[in-house]
């Protein structure tokens, strides 16, 4: 890659409180992105990707968060990576590129010749800096990350057609009634500051169309509630789909894994799937242990430093245990995710589940559920401070923040 001239910003959108509402009961303590996977924020993993990216000058955060939820995490990361990362608050929704747009300004400070933007409920390798050196080499204004998937699911993302041997991005419609393609938007790409103009454009065709309308009265009572703002702009339907076939952009096709994190269940997935990809990124963040002096470790697992675990529990494959958690003595976990300050006494079990923070778990007693992804019960979910007394069973439910269960349950939502 490139010149010293070469200057790249990363634009990471974190979405809002009123976009989680999927991901609830776990949204209702921490913002989604501050949640763990893999003991890291989930925001951490598309931050830590993009220190990988040369001549990287500045990461931003663009959500409708306030400020002071993410002030504590934006500074932390800052100077564990030694990367400047801001956070900027929208003040109303501008759409996917709107928002882009909006903070134009501060992402051009720096005068960066290539801009990234990702989506902070993607879970992926994000193999940036080769997708930068394919970007550059096609000599577009815009590269995308495209992933094929089953025909059956593709209708669910933004299908799109690129040429087999250029990599043009030819056709691109999103979530499409008819099969199009089983090449699909991964919700990644990299920019020149073009896509500015490109934006602007929508607006002011946008602009035009609205005063041609007040010429006429009748158009106007019949379209003012269709009308969309000038600066409301989409990525998908407003800049991806009409510059398709016109040599602007490109995509660069990814064979790893790529899955979307909108529910808990899916959470726990992603977690499973970061944590395989440390055994290559970061070897020493997995724990490991045989049983005699510490816990039996089996497969992937993450430990935080401060968590105490009895040597005679057994824990993994896709376990992730955070903060001052206790796990007592026979404990077995496995494909979970333990929450700050958990406690789980002799001989609790834990599968495909999620235990809210503060939350403790009785002797002998189960938590556990079926592990399918994409059933509304399909992980059981314990919110925060859950009390599950001792001998007490909890299968595929999902139970509200400060709950205390006293006799087993199976398939209920516990409000």
């Amino acid at each position: 890659m490139g010149s010293s001239e070469e200057r790249v910003v990363a634009v990471i959108m974190v979405g809002g409180p009123t976009k989680g509402t999927r991901f609830r009961p776990l949204s209702l303590n921490i913002p989604k992105p501050l949640f763990p996977l893999a003991g890291q924020p989930m925001v951490h993993h598309p931050i830590s990707a993009c220190k990988r990216i040369q001549n990287l000058v500045q990461i931003y955060l663009i959500g409708f968060y306030e400020e002071r939820e993410f002030a504590l995490y934006v500074s932390s990361v800052s100077n564990e990576l030694k990367v400047p990362v801001r956070y900027l608050k929208e003040d109303k929704p501008h759409g996917s590129a709107g928002g882009l747009y909006n903070f134009r300004d501060q992402i051009m400070e720096e005068s960066p010749s290539h801009i990234f933007l990702l989506n902070c409920d993607v879970c992926c390798s994000f193999p940036l800096p080769q997708m930068l050196d394919a970007h550059i080499k096609y000599g577009g204004m815009g590269t995308i990350l495209v992933i094929k998937v089953s025909a059956e699911s593709a209708n669910q993302f933004g299908e799109l057609v690129a040429d087999p041997v250029t990599n043009e991005l030819l056709h691109y419609t999103e979530k499409p009634e008819t099969f199009v393609s089983d090449r699909i938007n991964c919700g990644v790409y990299v920019f020149t500051p073009d896509i500015f103009t490109a934006i602007q454009g929508v607006s002011t065709q946008r602009k035009d169309r609205a005063n041609l309308r007040r010429m006429s009265s009748f158009d106007a009572l019949h379209s003012a509630t269709r009308s969309i703002p000038p600066d409301f702009v989409r990525l998908d339907q407003d800049i991806l789909s009409p510059l398709a076939g016109k040599k602007q952009l490109y995509t660069y096709e990814t064979s790893d894994f790529w899955e979307q994190i909108k529910t808990p269940a899916m959470s726990l997935k992603c977690s499973a799937l970061y944590l395989a990809q440390f055994r290559f990124t970061s070897p020493h963040l997995l724990a490991s242990g045989d049983g005699a002096k510490s816990a039996s470790i089996i497969g992937d697992v993450y430990i935080h430093p401060s968590a105490k675990i009895h040597p005679s529990a057994k824990i993994g494959p896709n376990v992730s245990i955070s903060a001052n958690a206790r796990i007592g003595p026979g404990v077995r976990l496995i494909s979970c995710i333990i929450l700050d300050g958990v406690e789980i006494k002799e001989n609790g079990v834990v599968i495909n589940a999620i235990v809210g923070w503060k939350s403790s778990i009785g002797r002998w007693s189960r938590v556990q559920a079926g592990g399918d992804h994409n059933a509304k019960l399909g992980i059981t979910i314990l919110g925060e401070a859950v009390t599950v007394e001792d001998e007490v069973v909890v299968v595929n439910s999902i139970v509200l923040p400060n709950k205390t269960l006293n006799v087993s349950v199976q398939e209920e939502i516990i409000l």
